[in-house]
């Protein structure tokens, strides 16, 4: 197999740099662009040993698989038990995939170069997560990122991965960073708006460590894309909308309460979607996105579909309804669907976000509710929308009208803009350079 000629492109940028992140869409092929340069600066012997730090799932499922069809170094997984993961760290082998949480006491003196795969899961400095990474690669001097959108939830996610990439890029402190580009508008609850002008004169400063692919480079290679929303009405609208006044509710023998505005906006999520969690167990109000979804599966002939859910009311829910429908955390799910032989598969985003390849199983998705993270909605949509896909992929989301699924389509909405510009503002560089 041979890379495509933006891939290529995108490998010649990382082997050419010590510290560089590669933004490219769900797709694109990011694991076999960077596995490209890493095989490079082996064979360069100007690194000896990576260290690939990335979501368990793709540790497991995607790095080694990539490897292995790219004719690649094999990947050890340093995922699992701790004689497992002592295993592979121990190993001869080149490169080792780890889960970002499982390197804590690990030996990483061997490694000389680490790989951030969904740069995402660092975006916040001040995490625990991020402090005991940092500290555990600090002898790393090579250190490459890779993200579909780093500013997904906002401008301010782009401090963490720029700073575990390169301090030199923005700087050491978040607080400064805050200082020079953002305004403050509640400093109890820590919340900043960015200054006039602030995405561009931030990506300007990112740029010439960034390699930004655009879909347009690609998107030839892509069937279409149809995102649908799906607007019902919601037959209990009035028990939703006097909860939203009151803040309390008897549901039959469950009171459900909301203490605070992020508990009241995760109360109304769920009752949008038709049901509530109580004191005293699951409410549900209403089925309508439940029979929302079989006049879809009905309307598409049973064709193989990913169903998305976000509470483990919907996926009981879901299991009882579809007793034939798998998890993807099933023994063999990933292979099944992919040969065609599973109708329903019910994902998290959460868990099924990143790295999974599902393209030849299907290409009809379902949300049953949406992620308030755009990164979260397009890595899942992702699953199926990526090369190898031959079909157009429909996308459905059901969504309750005159409830607060109208605001999270609308955030997902304004977060895409934010993405596409920064894209912009990396791409102008880019073209002038």
């Amino acid at each position: 197999m041979e890379l495509r000629p933006y891939q290529e492109e995108a490998a010649d940028f990382l082997f050419e740099r010590d510290r560089a992140m590669v933004l490219a869409p769900v797709g694109a092929g990011k694991t076999a662009i960077t596995l490209a340069a890493m095989d490079d600066m082996l064979g360069q012997r100007l690194v000896k040993r990576w260290l690939v730090l990335a979501p368990k799932r793709v540790c497991v499922s995607v790095w080694p698989v990539e490897a292995e069809k790219w004719g690649k170094p094999a990947v050890a997984v340093a995922v699992g038990t701790p004689a497992v993961r002592a295993a592979a760290f121990a190993s001869n082998a080149c490169i080792v995939a780890a889960n970002y949480d499982s390197i804590v006491g690990a030996d990483l003196s061997s490694f000389d170069g680490v790989v951030f795969d969904e740069l995402t899961r660092l975006k916040n400095p001040s995490g625990v997560r991020f402090k005991a990474i940092e500290k555990a690669i600090k002898h790393i001097n090579i250190r490459w990122g890779l993200t579909g959108s780093f500013t997904s939830n906002g401008l301010e996610d782009v401090f963490g991965q720029c700073k575990i990439v390169d301090q030199s890029l923005l700087g050491r402190s978040k607080g400064a960073f805050q200082q020079q580009y953002f305004f403050c508008v509640n400093r109890d609850h820590g919340q900043f708006e960015p200054l006039k002008g602030s995405l561009e004169k931030v990506m300007e400063r990112i740029r010439p460590a960034t390699y930004v692919l655009e879909p347009g480079e690609y998107a030839d290679k892509l069937p279409p894309l149809h995102a649908v929303p799906m607007w019902r009405l919601l037959s209990s609208l009035d028990v939703y909308n006097r909860f939203k006044t009151e803040l309390v509710m008897q549901l039959g023998n469950n009171w459900v309460t909301a203490m605070d505005g992020a508990a009241l906006t995760g109360k109304l999520q769920q009752m949008a979607s038709g049901f509530a969690y109580g004191d005293n167990g699951t409410a549900w109000l209403d089925h309508g996105k439940l029979d929302a979804l079989d006049e879809i599966l009905e309307g598409n002939q049973r064709a193989n579909t990913i169903v998305v859910y976000n509470y483990q009311a919907e996926l009981t829910q879901l299991r009882e309804t579809y007793p034939h429908a798998w998890t993807v955390d099933m023994p063999g799910a990933i292979d099944k669907w992919n040969a065609g032989e599973i109708e329903i598969l019910l994902i998290h985003p959460k868990s099924a976000g990143h790295g999974l390849n599902l393209q030849h199983g299907g290409h009809h998705m379902v949300f049953m509710s949406l992620p308030w993270s755009l990164e979260l909605y397009e890595q899942t949509v992702g699953r199926l929308h990526r090369g190898g896909q031959t079909k157009p992929v429909w996308c459905y989301a059901l969504l309750s009208s005159g409830t607060i699924d109208e605001r999270m389509w609308d955030a997902l909405q304004d977060k895409r803009d934010l993405s596409n510009l920064a894209i912009e503002e990396l791409k102008a560089w880019r073209s002038e350079a």
